[in-house]
């Protein structure tokens, strides 16, 4: 499977860290999984597929089929749209990164600030009186099996 992902990489065009960035995982994750550190967990195949809902799951699991759904059933095709050419299956950052997203409409954002100053207020500060420690020597030991003692001078 490890392979198959490198694949999905490669015909996206994506190094290792961009492809984590884009299924949402932790570039560390990936990178176990080329090395054979760990394998490939159902999460990351689910991850891979709900952003590139076109790849065959068949396919990405067992390495069966075309790496791309070609026919789809009726149920399929209404919602989503069959790629025609190989631009419409490639990933575009450019209209990715101009999606913004608005809070919903029953909050706003000075609510969500005046609840964050109300939190401020509920907060306690506890002091701690100790009495104030003093170094009274320090021990350094060395790989010869020798140390040495500091102590601080007296005022």
């Amino acid at each position: 499977m490890k392979d198959r992902i490198k694949m999905i990489m490669e015909s996206q065009h994506m190094t290792q860290q961009t492809f984590a960035q884009f299924i949402q995982i932790s570039p560390a994750s990936l990178s176990s999984i080329f090395t054979g550190r760990t394998k490939p967990t159902l999460a990351i195949a689910e991850a891979i597929k709900s952003k590139l809902p076109t790849l065959s799951t068949d396919w990405l699991l067992f390495g069966s089929g075309p790496m791309y759904m070609t026919g789809k059933s009726d149920s399929e095709s209404t919602t989503e749209k069959t790629p025609s050419t190989p631009q419409e299956l490639m990933v575009d950052f450019e209209e990715a990164s101009n999606v913004v997203t608005t809070p919903p409409a029953n909050q706003s954002n000075s609510q969500g600030v005046d609840s964050t100053r109300n939190n401020n207020h509920n907060i306690i500060t506890k002091i701690i009186d100790n009495k104030q420690r003093k170094i009274v020597e320090i021990r350094v030991f060395y790989d010869d099996s020798t140390w040495e003692t500091f102590v601080p001078q007296k005022s």
